[in-house]
């Protein structure tokens, strides 16, 4: 169906409910939201950031997911775009898509061929790490998750049912982890044409709670640990000053572990790190001048591609826990984890008044819901600044407190 005749059809429904519209070109754009209105389903109406609200439909023609503009939503009211959906839903069934019986050819795949597909497509950007727990919680539990279902189809009952079977399957921790994978995918299957646009049912499922053991230093504990580290990069031991040189890179770009000891020379490009295979993917990391000097100073040797490995060995360095031990508890911090380093540098970021969405980017954070566990940290800052607004408010009223006074 070409989009010419898919206007006609769109012209005649508001004809026939005596809607007059003209069209007015929609701006184009990825910044914009789509609320789905139950009436229907694939109706909804689209918020731009312009302040224009339209109303559309979603459904599929001839195989393929269309998006139907109806109309402004200053001009149709909620009924007459109703009735417009209805019948545009209608035709779509009737007219384009005869075959109603389940036999018919479908463009979505069934669930365990798009897992196949988004592995193929987007495992390869994941850590060696990564991988590995992914293809765990694959294997045990979403390989025939849902037999024979579409992934268009599935929806918020086939996801609770499934996520309270997997919680008495593993621990809580892993069915947070499995239904977060879960959710990546039919955000993909979205991005893909597979399902209609903010649709995914796992955002809606909530998940097991978290007992978080976040820690992050004080300005005199960084001062302590800086002093051993600053130390520990001067010893004789090559592995020793290479291990306090990898937990000082992690306290200045709060990068994870893995991120930074995987790292090769050719990933290093002036005031950028390239990470290859971050967590959620690859990513760029900038360095300050501290971390760009300090990088400088690590000796390079012939047909050693790695920044940080093992002397000994001549393998790359995929720990160094007993250095770390070592270094803790010489700057009197027992308990002190690697991954607190990752938590320092975003805390104090918070603290300096950064906003989360430059946190999120700074750490490499997939959503904000990751970075919003730093929130807390910035209220003395936000009392500070409504203090400051609200003086200069009253100020410029003239100080109507007083007046009252008077």
């Amino acid at each position: 169906m070409t989009a010419l005749a898919l206007k006609q059809v769109v012209a005649d429904a508001l004809a026939r409910v005596g809607a007059d519209v003209n069209f007015i070109r929609i701006p184009k754009g990825k910044a914009r939201s789509t609320t789905w209105l139950g009436i229907e389903h694939g109706f909804g109406i689209r918020h731009y950031p312009s302040g224009r609200n339209v109303y559309i439909v979603q459904t599929r023609m001839g195989g393929r997911l269309r998006t139907v503009t109806l109309g402004p939503a200053s001009v149709l009211t909620r009924d007459q775009a109703t009735k417009v959906a209805r019948m545009v839903l209608a035709y779509a069934q009737v007219g384009q898509d005869p075959a109603t019986d389940r036999a018919r050819i479908r463009s979505a795949p069934r669930f365990d061929d798009f897992l196949d597909e988004f592995w193929a497509k987007w495992a390869v950007r994941w850590s060696a790490k990564t991988f590995s727990n992914n293809s765990g919680y694959r294997r045990n539990y979403l390989d025939h998750a849902f037999p024979g279902i579409f992934v268009d189809e599935l929806n918020e009952a086939h996801v609770t049912k499934w996520f309270a079977d997997l919680n008495n399957q593993t621990s809580p921790g892993a069915a947070n982890m499995t239904l977060s994978l879960l959710g990546l995918m039919l955000n993909k299957a979205e991005a893909w044409g597979y399902r209609l646009e903010n649709t995914n049912p796992c955002r809606i499922v909530r998940m097991n709670k978290r007992k978080h053991c976040e820690r992050f230093l004080t300005t005199d504990e960084l001062h302590r640990l800086g002093e051993v580290l600053a130390a520990e990069r001067k010893a004789e031991d090559r592995a020793r000053a290479l291990a306090a040189t990898a937990a000082t890179l992690l306290l200045l770009t709060g990068c994870r572990r893995g991120e930074i000891l995987s790292l090769h020379w050719k990933d290093l490009r002036g005031s950028r790190i390239k990470l290859r295979h971050g967590k959620t993917g690859p990513r760029t990391v900038w360095l300050g001048d501290e971390a760009r000097a300090m990088v400088g100073t690590i000796p390079r040797y012939n047909r050693i591609d790695w920044i940080f490995w093992n002397p000994r060995y001549r393998r790359p360095m995929t720990s160094f826990d007993h250095y770390w031990h070592e270094f803790r508890d010489a700057a009197k911090l027992p308990g002190l984890r690697v991954h607190d380093l990752r938590h320092t540098f975003a805390s104090h970021a918070a603290m300096n008044k950064e906003t989360l969405p430059m946190i999120g980017r700074l750490l490499g954070h997939a959503n904000i819901q990751s970075t919003s566990r730093y929130a807390h940290l910035d209220d003395e800052h936000i009392l500070e600044a409504a203090e400051q607004i609200g003086t200069a408010v009253e100020r410029m009223m003239g100080s109507p407190c007083a007046r009252m006074l008077e």
